[in-house]
């Protein structure tokens, strides 16, 4: 009777690529921000890693974070797993925030998804607020569902699109998404690439359960660093 070989630890596979890249606790601190004791708590299983902490790691790692459950490359198809699927409902979903956008990934529970959707809402009024166009690894499929929303690339004249309009790019192009509309401004992405190298581009953070806050006429955007500095100032 053939065994089932147990899934990999987080802190075993963490620990194995340290040493297979021939790196002291030290490097991997400097790349993911993490103290030492930390991490060396992480590879032997005595503490928590949490959502957030697994995607911090696998980004100062440069990996996808699939990887940390014991899968073998980035580029693993599941072959050997056919009839994959996933349901995600209403209100499910894994909430990423960040100042320019509300990401609320499907299909959260699957790794090693060729195609990543996402429900993005647009906080950014103007490219000026938008900041620096954003650049990740793949390519990039929006569909507007609310509102309409002002593109810039880095290579292209901005284009507005209203719901029901769509685009598809190349997401290594340095590119933003602007609100162009009152209310609430909402498309459906579906995208390619790492997961996780994604989510860095945008400096976006888990919500603490990583489900979709209900809909609301605007969602409240978090402060950019500029509007802290200015802040700052005042109370000086």
């Amino acid at each position: 009777m053939s065994q089932v070989t147990p899934p990999l630890r987080p802190g075993a596979v963490l620990k194995s690529i340290r040493i297979r890249r021939e790196w002291t606790l030290a490097e991997v601190s400097r790349r993911t921000g993490f103290p030492v004791s930390t991490l060396s708590k992480m590879e032997n299983d005595r503490v928590s890693l949490t959502y957030d902490k697994l995607m911090r790691l696998s980004t100062g790692l440069g990996i996808d974070i699939s990887l940390l459950f014991g899968a073998t490359s980035e580029e693993q198809t599941p072959s050997t797993t056919q009839g994959r699927r996933s349901v995600t409902r209403s209100g499910e979903g894994r909430v990423i925030d960040s100042p320019n956008y509300l990401h609320t990934y499907a299909a959260a529970d699957l790794l090693n998804k060729r195609l990543i959707p996402i429900v993005v809402e647009h906080r950014a009024r103007s490219l000026e607020e938008f900041g620096e166009l954003v650049r990740h690894a793949g390519e990039e499929f929006i569909y507007v569902l609310e509102g309409e929303v002002d593109v810039h690339t880095s290579l292209y004249a901005p284009v507005r699109l209203k719901a029901g309009d769509s685009i598809y790019l190349d997401s290594t192009m340095g590119h933003g998404y602007v609100a162009a509309s009152s209310g609430v401004c909402r498309v459906l992405a579906v995208c390619s690439g790492n997961e996780s190298q994604m989510i860095a581009a945008v400096g976006g953070v888990a919500s603490e359960e990583g489900t979709t806050p209900p809909k609301t006429s605007a969602s409240p955007r978090p402060a950019t660093a500029a509007k802290r500095k200015a802040a700052s100032r005042k109370a000086r």
